[in-house]
């Protein structure tokens, strides 16, 4: 099994989404790539993000970055539908090297490649999120979700 950690705008959504697909064995909820952490839960610099482990003979990074191309806006800078800010941009971070490459590989085949604000970047640091973020849409249906249901559902 591997791990690699996509950003996707509000990691509700994004969680509930990867954890549907072919290949992925567990996702948790976490912010990755910020500079600092208060005991007062401020995660300056940080990106809302989804720990995904997965099986590479299943699904392949690039594969996984199709996937998250689905539910989100590439030429978004720190904004997936209603939601603003740093915390909210779109990547994939991972502590493989070959990873990144395959990441950057899929980017780069795209035609609007020169406009997609997709980070891909080592990871540096990773915070769990608390427990009520965890598969938080299974537990609040109802709540806030930028990705369209009928998307979220896809792969059920």
């Amino acid at each position: 099994m591997e791990v690699a950690y996509f950003a996707g705008g509000c990691l509700w959504g994004v969680q509930a989404f990867i954890k549907t697909l072919p290949g992925v064995k567990f996702t948790e909820a976490g912010r990755a790539n910020g500079t600092s952490h208060s005991l007062e839960g401020d995660y300056d610099g940080y990106a809302e993000c989804v720990k995904t482990g997965f099986d590479p003979t299943v699904v392949t990074i690039r594969a996984l970055m199709g996937y998250l191309f689905e539910i989100i806006d590439p030429y978004s800078l720190n904004k997936q539908g209603q939601d603003v800010g740093e915390k909210y941009r779109t990547g994939v971070y991972s502590e493989k090297p070959e990873h990144l490459k395959e990441a950057k590989a899929f980017l780069g085949e795209r035609n609007d490649y020169d406009f997609i604000v997709v980070e891909v970047l080592p990871l540096t640091n990773y915070v769990r999120s608390a427990e009520e973020h965890q598969d938080r849409l299974a537990k609040c249906p109802n709540d806030y979700c930028h990705i369209p249901e009928e998307i979220l559902s896809r792969y059920k």
